[in-house]
């Protein structure tokens, strides 16, 4: 097998230079919200925040704007189905299963597609969650997670408004 390397130039260290800065400012501001609330779950509210505002980073701003804002819809959503599932009932990894199943579908019917498999992990993410930390409730787990990728985008977002990597930035 052979392997071709490309030259690695300015731009493509510009990138690599925001999605690290990115990430450690949407992990850190998240870190230390919800550590306010539940520090339990601190760090992975961090984790959450840092993988949502890599998701949004786009190379110009509104493209990081559309991102966003189907970012948090879909999260929204997911928030709301893991939220209500869990306070009827208590975490089974069928029930998650079908939750993330729901999820993806009620997403596409509100014309959120692209970001319905980031909606069920946020599923998946508070069931799990919500089975390790049994005293945290429901209806503190799912608006932790909601912020924190809320976070994370507007975060990405302000990243590219003050660094843009596209045609911005020409």
């Amino acid at each position: 097998v052979r392997y071709k390397f490309a030259i690695i130039t300015r731009a493509h260290i510009s990138v690599a230079a925001q999605n690290a800065l990115v990430g450690l400012a949407a992990y850190l501001a998240a870190f230390y919200f919800t550590a306010l609330f539940h520090s339990k779950s601190s760090a992975i509210g961090g984790l959450w925040s840092m993988v949502s505002a890599i998701v949004v980073l786009q190379a110009t701003t509104r493209e990081a704007w559309k991102s966003a804002l189907l970012r948090v819809r879909g999260t929204l959503i997911g928030a709301i189905i893991g939220s209500v599932y869990l306070y009827f009932l208590a975490f089974n990894p069928i029930g998650m299963a079908l939750s993330m199943g729901l999820t993806v579908l009620l997403c596409d019917a509100l014309d959120v597609p692209d970001h319905g498999r980031l909606a069920a992990i946020t599923v998946a993410l508070i069931m799990v969650l919500s089975s390790l930390n049994p005293e945290m409730s429901p209806f503190t787990n799912a608006p932790l997670r909601f912020i924190e990728s809320a976070i994370g985008g507007g975060i990405a977002v302000l990243a590219v408004m003050a660094w843009p990597q596209g045609e911005q930035a020409a």
